[in-house]
């Protein structure tokens, strides 16, 4: 359980330093959003705060998972934004399906491994 735990560990901090680091400094080409996703990806970009805030915080989220440090509460903080990866792919991009579904997947299995970390947080 251990390095299947560092294993997944490696691979959520990695995706998402990779998305947030390609969002600032725009690593190659990036294929233009259509449809639906294009009206989404306007609206975002319209508001001028919500991708940078959202890169920030995968950008955060994923050094401390990857570090180790402060991973429990990178973990906790990382769920509405892969939740949100996860429904934007269910409901506009299905073909990005699989991989938005393992990220959200590891974030939870990170979350269950420290479980006992999170235990005070649900005690009346």
């Amino acid at each position: 359980m251990k390095i299947a735990t560092i294993i997944v560990r490696l691979l959520v901090g990695a995706l998402m330093l990779f998305a947030s680091l390609s969002y600032f400094f725009k690593f190659g080409e990036q294929p233009a959003p259509v449809g639906v996703m294009k009206t989404l990806m306007d609206g975002f970009m319209a508001s001028k705060y919500i991708l940078p805030l959202a890169k920030s915080v995968e950008l955060i989220c994923g050094l401390t998972i990857i570090s180790g440090k402060f991973m429990k509460i990178g973990a906790v903080v990382l769920v509405p934004v892969t939740l949100n990866i996860l429904l934007i792919n269910v409901f506009m991009m299905p073909e990005g399906i699989p991989i938005a579904a393992a990220l959200f997947l590891g974030n939870l299995f990170l979350i269950y491994v420290n479980w006992s970390s999170y235990k005070q947080l649900f005690t009346a």
